[in-house]
């Protein structure tokens, strides 16, 4: 037991569990990244990463509430590579380490057994997101190589930056 929990009674730790996630986790996914003010996709758009790609999406949850997940694919060009798309984590797990605990389970599930790149598209502000990844390759022992992916006039209207690729690899397994 370590210094942190041994004034806990049982009851009063919780255990967090990584699974697949179901399509009814789809809201909780949503709101969490609504509470956290990261950039919303649509409803729809969780609820069927839950349903269409469950084998490459994680969600981490304490007594059945998602405090964190990740949305991934795997791209039909790129058998070798996870795209994750989104990762969102609870405020209450900010500092705990959880979305390198959650990136660390998608790249152990089955679907990712001939994986060798993780990737994802990052903002420049976005200095949380570069840390991750950045501190992801130094756990895997590899290469983070990061290029440019969509210029920032892509997007329609004004305020989005552009997105950079951080390709993370090669994952020796």
């Amino acid at each position: 037991m370590n210094a942190n929990t041994a004034t806990l009674t049982p009851e009063q730790v919780k255990t967090l569990t990584f699974e697949k996630p179901a399509v009814e986790d789809g809201r909780k996914m949503w709101k969490l990244v609504n509470d956290c003010g990261l950039d919303l996709n649509s409803s729809y758009k969780y609820i069927m990463m839950c349903e269409f790609f469950a084998e490459t999406c994680v969600v981490a949850k304490e007594d059945d509430n998602v405090v964190g997940f990740v949305t991934a694919f795997i791209p039909p060009e790129k058998q070798d590579t996870v795209f994750v798309w989104q990762i969102g984590v609870d405020e209450s797990q900010k500092g705990r380490g959880l979305a390198s605990k959650i990136l660390f389970e998608l790249l152990d599930r089955e679907a990712c057994a001939d994986v060798r790149y993780l990737e994802a598209t990052v903002t420049p502000s976005n200095t949380a997101s570069q840390n991750l990844f950045k501190g992801m390759a130094k756990k895997l022992g590899t290469k983070c190589k990061i290029s440019e992916c969509f210029a920032e006039e892509l997007f329609p209207g004004e305020g989005h930056e552009e997105e950079l690729t951080f390709r993370i690899g090669p994952i020796k397994k």
